[in-house]
């Protein structure tokens, strides 16, 4: 399954690449779906901050286009229910989900702001309750 380092990063660079060219169905893939895994996920994963923040930084109306790409991409990976290492699997799990997510924040580090930063951890620190988006932000079309 796993050969090396390279292979998971040539796998997810891969996926990436696939991702970009179809922005549209991440958008209302992330939208449907993301809300309701970050709440079933949150309190087992390090990464639900960055996670919710990138999802801020995805839909903010001043990120540029291929930022959100870029966002979308790794947020749909993460929700998908058939990625690269399965999410049950006890302790590698969601190693694959960090790794996209870390990925996409390190990418997008000029991108994703404090004030997502802020969103992301209230929204958390409320137990995820209520709608991610709020009228500041834009859906994208």
């Amino acid at each position: 399954m796993w050969r090396d380092a390279g292979h998971v990063v040539d796998k997810l660079g891969s996926w990436f690449a696939r991702a970009w060219d179809d922005v549209g169905k991440n958008r209302s893939y992330v939208l449907r779906e993301f809300g309701a895994k970050m709440k079933r996920i949150m309190a087992k994963v390090p990464f639900a901050e960055d996670a919710v923040a990138l999802y801020y930084c995805a839909f903010d109306r001043r990120t540029p286009v291929r930022a959100k790409a870029v966002a979308l991409a790794a947020l749909a990976y993460v929700i998908l229910p058939d990625d690269f290492v399965p999410d049950f699997l006890p302790a590698l799990g969601f190693t694959d989900d960090a790794a996209a997510i870390a990925m996409a924040v390190r990418s997008l580090a000029e991108h994703v702001r404090q004030e997502h930063r802020d969103k992301a951890r209230r929204w958390l620190q409320g137990g995820g309750k209520g709608d991610l988006i709020d009228v500041e932000y834009e859906i994208i079309e």
